[in-house]
């Protein structure tokens, strides 16, 4: 059964840095959109950052475009998600998600477009 196993994650003052892994060892990486969520105290989930299948198109919420990038290593199974910057409004629970569906500009920041996620971890950003 395919599985998301995400690492990294903490605790990082404000500019800080923090980089979160997606493990997807089972995955046919290279055919699955992959996105990160996250979700905040209160808050519902929302898109960060989305890597499609197809053309290699990347796509950033407007809140961590210049701060957050996303890579893949289909090789190697595995996404990552560099955050720079880091902004106390960044803490939540952080999420990979895949997706055989092609995704698109409209559409990768809607959570029912993914059936893989992984397990969740935390970032707090804090002084």
């Amino acid at each position: 059964q395919e599985q998301l196993v995400q690492s990294g994650g903490g605790l990082v003052q404000p500019g800080g840095s923090l980089r979160l892994s997606c493990a997807a060892p089972e995955f046919t990486l290279d055919l699955y959109a992959i996105a990160w969520f996250r979700q905040g105290p209160g808050k519902e989930r929302e898109g960060v950052s989305c890597a499609s299948s197809g053309d290699g198109s990347t796509y950033y919420s407007d809140s961590v475009k210049g701060r957050f990038t996303i890579s893949r290593d289909n090789d190697k199974k595995m996404v990552y998600l560099q955050m720079n910057s880091l902004k106390p409004e960044d803490t939540a629970i952080y999420y990979c998600a895949a997706t055989l569906i092609d995704v698109y500009e409209d559409t990768w920041y809607t959570p029912g477009e993914y059936d893989y996620w992984g397990q969740g971890t935390q970032v707090t950003v804090s002084s």
